[in-house]
């Protein structure tokens, strides 16, 4: 009586078994909008804890062990249009039964007779490469009967235990070369020890050659064997030297047999792609792939214990072992000795005893762990590997010296090594709120890459980032298991999965869309389910039936609407922006001639947006956006909403933007000293090298004036008194002189100095600087006033989201931000078009009127409003009349020009002359 095969039927009805390939995917917010992962199932596990003894028949599977596959999207920046494409890898891991999705289909493409027609079916994948994950390498895959160089035992077990062999590129052609032996012992030549011959073509072991070859000739040098090199020189001796010619290939017969099959119609045949999906795989150890490549010995493939997983260069020899000389004695020099007197590695004077309880007795060690947990109530402590090990060598140190236990205290987190000169820290000090969400942003931008996060929270080590990462993942797990344990979920009954339960366990489906739904991909909005989006879709939350699995299955939001198979095509009716009448079997990305019909009834398909992008934290709202609407100056590493700091960067070059400050570390536009002129002077350490303002607060964001200084962008924005020349970018800034002095000479609430411009609270009389303002946590943001229809047109009225009116700049203080009723929009909130609220207020009420005036004109009007200058009717404008020149510096080119007798001087010879103290000209 046969064994029976185990089985699990899928919420979907897919009846899955052993070695077939599924979609696996946990809940849509365990994986934040990934799409499905795509793996072959190596064995069914029953629930955690069961005992192993336990009759198959009657086991209730729970778990299963998955073999993952790699998008190659994954694994590299470098987009692939082909959607069907996967890596294989020697990776498996673990899951729960219930996260498996569906059934597909992954095969090798050396088994598909009609890949246009394959990857036109739904739900089949195909791979040609391994991509291993331990050393980030990608390796060749071929099918083990390609592989003839090797002996025949070697290659027949090979052949009888796996599918395929995995090897580098540069090894492949040498691999699936006829057998190559020796000419001179007539043994198999492996590929690192062979030497070819340039004329004969036949192989030699290098220690066959004699003399034996101790390395191979250079890249772009050939090699002769004896014979050949004498047979030449007789050639040479005798001037008779014939060309040495490689014989051709002789030209294969013509054939009447009709071309292969291109990427044409697809193939009719329903038997032949029925058999490619159910062809068998050998497997061995439930693995059908090993490595064979350029550092596997050929004979350990006949060893069944032998490690599959790819491998690198070994690391022993002189490149990474350090070779030490022999000591020499000083009193004979030319004797070496190996130095007797010097202590031996490993002994027990140069190891560090950590523990020595193997050696106490039960009352000691009794009486040990009663003092180790008076030390202590801290829970979390008493649990702690880094604590118990800093306990358990205090008290080993206690008893070896004859100290009581109870002598130990845990007071001091210092400890002295006997290998270093100065104390260190047991355990790593505690992360801070700021440190923890730096590394978990970190880890959500680069995932494990550790180094990358290292670099995001910039104040600890590398060493303290991987403990600490360890620690992290820790508490995630223990997160998961106390959530699985509250909601206790139903395990499966015999070989079933609990097929009634519901299809939308993973909570990506939309229950009760919006009127106004739409697709984000295809802009449709006509669809039976909706389907949450991936984050940074830039246009819409959702998508249609057909884009939302397109995006689960294979990671593309513009896949054409397949066929399957087992329907004919006119059956499947495609989604109502992508009915195109389209030629059967046309290439998926090829142009098409004629511009395609869209359907009176629907929107026009938008162009293609961008694949979901990481996300980053802006330090202006706290809120993370994917890269191009929140920026990261590549110098700096100051992040921030574009909209919030004026920053209009092509899509192209969003990854090489540099704030305004860095960019001016080289460009020297505007003056070194980068300290707000609209706040106190602050005290910094003339010695220290950190940028200023600091890149980790959005007073970061700073704007040149018309002077050359500098603003923060906070500040600039709500001192009513300034404004820009360009609102769009927000530079530069005008009107810092027209700030009223009572502004300046008030002292802020909160620093108790003056020397800077101050606000008021929105709700009390509470004045202070804007800096001050937003390191203290007051409330930043504007609020949309109505207008009444008669003062309409008197004001400027805009339209943000829902509300229009007048907008104004509000600033609100901690004992008034969340008892104030008013509605107030922060400063990084967009409306529709994805403006922000700061942009919306500076391009409405903070730009200047540049067209009928000139920025040094500007600048001098309001000087003479601070000089009480009023205008005469001798000035001159520049462009009225026939044009001036002035007699002191010869210029024809001034915004103004004032008389002088029968001639004009020019507004910068004038202002020389009579200075800011209002002193007489003397040109006059």
């Amino acid at each position: 009586m046969s064994a029976e095969v185990p089985f699990v039927i899928l919420k979907n009805g897919d009846k899955v078994k052993i070695n077939d390939h599924v979609y696996c995917s946990p809940a849509w917010s365990a994986r934040d909008g990934t799409p499905y992962s795509v793996a072959r199932i190596m064995e069914f596990l029953p629930p955690e804890g069961t005992l192993k003894g336990k009759a198959q028949s009657n086991e209730n599977y729970a778990r299963v062990r998955l073999a993952w596959y790699y998008r190659p999207s994954d694994v590299s920046d470098r987009p692939v249009a082909d959607c069907r494409l996967l890596l294989a890898a020697i990776y498996s891991e673990v899951c729960d039964i219930s996260q498996l999705r569906s059934k597909c289909f992954v095969i090798h493409r050396n088994k598909i007779s009609d890949l246009a027609g394959w990857k036109k079916r739904p739900d089949r994948f195909y791979f040609t490469r391994l991509f291993d994950p331990y050393i980030k390498k990608e390796f060749e895959v071929i099918l083990s009967t390609d592989v003839r160089n090797l002996p025949s035992h070697i290659r027949e077990v090979l052949i009888s235990r796996y599918e395929y062999v995995v090897a580098e590129k540069e090894i492949v052609p040498d691999l699936t070369d006829s057998l190559r032996l020796c000419a001179t012992c007539e043994e198999w030549c492996p590929h690192p020890e062979t030497v070819q011959c340039d004329r004969c073509k036949k192989f030699f072991h290098m220690s066959c050659v004699q003399p034996p070859l101790l390395a191979k000739p250079s890249r772009g040098y050939g090699w002769t064997c004896a014979p050949c090199s004498r047979k030449h020189e007789e050639e040479v001796d005798s001037h008779e030297v014939v060309r040495h010619i490689t014989p051709s290939q002789p030209s294969k017969p013509k054939s009447n047999a009709p071309p292969a099959r291109g990427r044409g119609r697809p193939r009719k045949d329903r038997a032949q792609a029925e058999k490619e999906e159910n062809m068998e795989i050998k497997h061995y150890q439930m693995w059908p792939f090993r490595y064979f490549g350029l550092y596997t010995v050929a004979e350990d493939t006949l060893d069944p214990e032998d490690l599959i997983f790819p491998r690198t260069a070994t690391r022993v020899g002189a490149k990474f072992q350090a070779v030490v000389p022999p000591l020499i004695d000083r009193d004979n020099p030319n004797a070496s000795t190996s130095g007797p007197d010097l202590e031996e590695r490993g002994g027990d004077s140069t190891i560090e005893v950590l523990s020595i309880v193997n050696e106490m007795k039960e009352e000691e060690v009794a009486e040990m762990e009663r003092c180790k947990r008076a030390l202590t109530s801290r829970s979390d402590l008493q649990s702690s590997v880094d604590w118990l090990t800093e306990v358990t060598r205090r008290m080993c140190e206690a008893y070896l010296s004859h100290r009581s236990f109870s002598t130990v205290n845990m007071k001091s987190p210092m400890r002295f090594e006997k290998w270093k000169k100065t104390e260190t820290r047991y355990t790593d000090r505690e992360w801070n709120d700021e440190e923890m969400a730096a590394f978990e942003e970190g880890i959500h931008t680069y995932g494990p890459e550790l180094r990358s996060v290292r670099d995001e929270v910039r104040t600890r080590t590398i060493a303290e980032v991987v403990r600490y990462y360890g620690h992290w993942k820790n508490a995630k797990l223990r997160e998961e298991n106390a959530r699985i344990r509250a909601g206790l979920p139903a395990q499966p009954e015999g070989h079933h999965a609990a097929a009634g339960a519901s299809s939308d366990d993973e909570g990506s489906v939309i229950a009760q869309p919006s009127k106004n739904a739409y697709c984000g991909a295809c802009r449709t909005r006509d669809s039976s389910t909706w389907w949450k989006a991936p984050k940074g879709l830039a246009t819409s939350s959702m998508l249609c039936d057909d884009c939302g699995l397109n995006w689960r299955k294979y990671a593309d939001l513009h896949v054409r609407p397949l066929r399957d198979g087992s329907a004919p095509p006119a059956k499947i009716k495609p989604p109502l922006a992508e009915r195109i009448e389209k030629r059967e079997g046309t290439p998926l990305n090829g142009p098409t001639a004629k511009r395609a019909k869209v359907s009176a009834f629907s929107t026009p398909p938008p162009p293609a947006p961008p694949p979901a992008a990481p996300q980053l934290r802006c330090l202006g709202c706290q809120k993370s956006g994917p890269l191009g609407k929140v920026l990261k100056c590549k110098e700096c590493q100051f992040r921030v909403h574009a909209g919030s700091c004026g920053a209009l960067v092509d899509p192209a070059a969003v990854e090489s933007w540099v704030c305004d400050l860095c960019h001016n570390q080289k460009a020297l536009e505007a003056s070194l000293n980068t300290d707000c002129l609209l706040c106190p002077r602050p005290k910094r350490d003339r010695k220290s090298k950190a940028p200023y303002p600091p890149p980790d607060t959005y007073l970061r964001a700073c704007k040149p004036t018309e002077g050359q200084g500098w603003v923060h962008v906070l500040c600039s924005v709500f001192v009513p008194e300034t404004i820009y020349s360009d609102a769009s970018r927000l530079r530069l800034v005008e009107g810092i002189s027209t700030i009223p002095l009572h502004r300046w000479s008030t002292k802020c609430g909160l620093c108790e100095q003056s020397g800077g411009a101050v606000v008021r609270c929105a709700d009390c009389p509470k004045e202070f600087h804007i800096s001050c303002a937003w390191q203290n946590g007051y409330k930043f943001g504007f609020e949309i006033q109505p207008v009444k229809s008669t003062r309409r047109e008197l004001m400027t009225v805009v339209n943000f989201r829902e509300e229009t009116g007048s907008m104004n700049p509000i600033i609100s203080c901690k004992e008034h931000a969340n008892t104030s009723k008013r509605i107030i929009y922060e400063i990084c909130d967009m409306n529709d078009s994805g403006e922000t609220a700061l942009q919306v207020y500076c391009s409405n009420y903070k730009q200047v009127q540049v067209a009928q005036s000139h920025g040094l004109l500007r600048k001098a009007k309001r000087l003479d409003s601070i000089l009480n200058i009023r205008p005469t009717e001798g000035h001159v404008a520049a462009k009225s009349g026939p044009e001036p020149h002035c007699f002191k510096c010869g210029t024809e080119f001034a915004p103004l020009f004032y008389p002088f007798r029968s001639d004009f001087v020019c507004h910068r010879c004038y202002f020389q002359e009579r200075g800011a103290d209002d002193k007489p000209c003397t040109v006059s």
